[in-house]
């Protein structure tokens, strides 16, 4: 047995605070009583300045995967065409979902290293002169790469365009990490999951949904049941769920709103783009690569860091793992085995950033890997030159 605590630092699933495990400690309640109906009012509520939205935000009881099949089933007719981005591994889940669910996925290939780009959506917008294209799918911050695209840009494209398609986005590594204004941008269904952001144990999805988007869903949509807004709305009015929730861990979300209001969210996100950059930093102190090619796009969630050989990858987090007790994220698909990926999301503070990195340091130099020493000195000489408001 080793000691000591195990450092989780992939992308998500992330650390779960011991103020929210504590919240979600307690007896199930009856989810048909007034105890309850109080309980989901409030967070079906107060999940709304999260997403910056004063439309419906709707919960499933499911994995991100979950609210991905809500979104499309509730707006897109069989054989519909839907625009979607290829910015990693996660936009690439959703395509497949949409070609099963018999939809047909209109695919602009990426090469993993740049986000969407609203220059070429726009171009397939305006050729679409039938507007046969119902939907833009796009991946805020896919966790397998670390591009967080430009969702503002899209959505003038699409303006641009002068194209009545719905804006899908996922943002299910970034909701409570990196900014997003739901409203603001004009999106019109968003995708969002527990586990990351949230600080919460995976089991609990989201939909915030536009009232464009509602009423593409009350004239049709495909068949479907569980995943049905409109089942939704009636239920949610007083707090309550068409079939029984998943009372602790909405147990746990009361909790985690609560937090992510206290510490404020403009505050949350400047704590992450500060732990991103000190990451960032430690990166290119070791001489290592980015996988993310656009500064401009970094994200505040993760890093993915590219193998100086182009691969290893596997077996330097296998040394970490067995020499340090710590997980850190595995390359997917058309990555695997060439970048790990780093975590810095979630309930996370300078010293959790400072035990990651000096533990990926350790294990460059154990794996005999490529590197130049100093990475963890430079992301602590960074954190300490930019205290975040309010500390010394």
């Amino acid at each position: 047995m080793k000691s000591g605590r195990h450092f989780l630092q992939i992308p998500g699933p992330t650390n779960t605070p011991d103020r929210i495990l504590r919240a979600m400690h307690r007896a199930v309640m009856d989810h048909r009583g007034p105890e309850f109906g109080d309980l989901g009012q409030s967070i079906l509520e107060d999940l709304k300045p999260i997403f910056k939205t004063k439309n419906h935000v709707f919960i499933f009881p499911a994995s991100g995967t979950g609210a991905w099949e809500a979104a499309l089933v509730n707006t897109l007719a069989p054989n519909d065409s839907v625009l979607m981005y290829e910015t990693g591994q996660f936009a690439t889940l959703w395509k497949k979902m949409a070609e099963r669910l018999g939809f047909e996925p209109l695919f602009m290939q990426g090469d993993w290293r740049n986000g969407a780009n609203a220059e070429a959506i726009a171009e397939q917008l305006k050729a679409d002169t039938n507007h046969s294209i119902k939907a833009v799918c796009v991946v805020h911050n896919d966790t397998s790469t670390g591009i967080t695209s430009d969702i503002p840009s899209i959505r003038r494209a699409m303006d641009g365009a002068n194209h009545p398609a719905l804006l899908m986005v996922d943002t299910i590594s970034s909701l409570g990490s990196i900014d997003f204004r739901t409203d603001e941008w004009g999106v019109d269904v968003v995708v969002a999951g527990s586990q990351k952001g949230l600080m919460l144990p995976p089991g609990l999805s989201f939909n915030a949904v536009s009232e464009k988007a509602m009423a593409v869903a009350k004239a049709g949509g495909t068949k479907r049941s569980y995943w049905d807004w409109l089942d939704m709305t009636g239920p949610n009015g007083s707090g309550f769920f068409p079939y029984t929730p998943a009372t602790t861990l909405l147990y746990g979300l009361r909790e985690a709103i609560d937090m992510l209001s206290e510490e404020g969210l403009e505050n949350v996100f400047a704590r992450h783009t500060r732990h991103g950059e000190a990451t960032r930093t430690a990166v290119r102190a070791w001489g290592l690569e980015i996988l993310c090619q656009d500064p401009a796009l970094y994200s505040d969630s993760l890093t993915a860091v590219v193998m100086p050989d182009g691969k290893g990858a596997d077996a330097l987090r296998q040394t970490i793992l067995d020499g340090f007790d710590m997980s850190l994220g595995t390359g997917l698909n058309k990555i695997a085995d060439r970048v790990f990926r780093i975590g810095h999301l979630g309930d996370f503070n300078d010293l959790t950033l400072m035990g990651t990195l000096c533990g990926v340091e350790m294990g460059l130099q154990r794996a005999g890997v490529s590197y130049e020493k100093g990475g963890a000195q430079a992301a602590m000489d960074f954190l300490a030159a930019t205290p975040l408001k309010g500390t010394n």
